[in-house]
């Protein structure tokens, strides 16, 4: 159970640094670009992005879990 969440904090790390990449340099790269809800708040959604996958890659290697 602990492959979960360091799965799913690198995915969301490397999509929160993709759209900031997007969002600065105009490359096309990153799944938040795609959507259209975040219209216009590319830089808040990868910033949430960042920080929701650095907290998963903490829980996953805490003592207590798995």
């Amino acid at each position: 159970m602990k492959k979960l969440p360091e799965i799913l904090g690198f995915v969301a790390v490397l999509q929160g640094i993709a759209s900031l990449v997007h969002e600065f340099t105009d490359w096309n790269v990153g799944v938040v670009r795609r959507l259209g809800f975040p219209d216009g708040f590319g830089v808040c959604a990868g910033i949430s992005l960042l920080v929701l996958g650095v907290a998963l890659l903490v829980v996953a290697e805490s003592p207590k879990s798995g």
